[in-house]
């Protein structure tokens, strides 16, 4: 059973790795909709796979924050990439967010 997790941890961090990248990457160059599509279901990955329920609250919070602040911040920095940049992580976390929002709400239910 150990070994599962250890895989399923590995496989969420580089999912995490590969989804900032992307990010990055399209923030130079025009995004298309599989590129979007490419940011949403890697962010669910890292929801399902890279959150414990341990790091549930903290992530939540960080991620609620980093949401906000990036939003906003969409909108305050000049130029082109900064704020792509942004956007693109946003289409990142969202949906990581949400998954262990709503993993979170669950296991409440359950309990």
């Amino acid at each position: 059973m150990p070994k599962k997790k250890q895989n399923t941890n590995i496989i969420g961090g580089w999912a995490f790795l590969i989804g900032v990248v992307i990010a990055f990457i399209f923030a130079f160059l025009e995004m298309t909709n599989w590129a979007v599509w490419t940011l949403v279901v890697v962010g669910i990955i890292i929801g399902l796979l890279n959150i414990s329920v341990k790091e549930a609250t903290p992530f939540m919070l960080a991620g609620t924050v980093f949401v906000i602040v990036s939003a906003f911040g969409m909108n305050v920095f000049p130029g082109t990439w900064l704020p792509n940049f942004l956007k693109n992580l946003l289409m990142l976390f969202v949906p990581a967010t949400i998954i262990v929002a709503l993993r979170a709400l669950f296991g409440l239910a359950k309990d």
